[in-house]
């Protein structure tokens, strides 16, 4: 039985498609992660936008 691995997704993808590969890992709505997202990166001073970048270089492409 294979495991499920963190990919970018190429289904789900706006940008980079790091929010549609942890949706996907997680069973979750793009949008609602996309949401959670924004919220994350307003309240903490734009501090998802290094963390989006960082996933973005270090998960592979699905």
């Amino acid at each position: 039985m294979e495991g499920k691995k963190l990919r970018r997704s190429r289904h789900e993808k706006m940008i980079a498609g790091v929010c549609g590969g942890l949706a996907e890992y997680f069973g979750l709505d793009a949008v609602l992660v996309r949401i959670a997202y924004v919220l994350l990166s307003v309240f903490t001073a734009f501090a998802g936008v290094l963390v989006y970048l960082i996933l973005m270089l270090v998960m592979p492409q699905e």
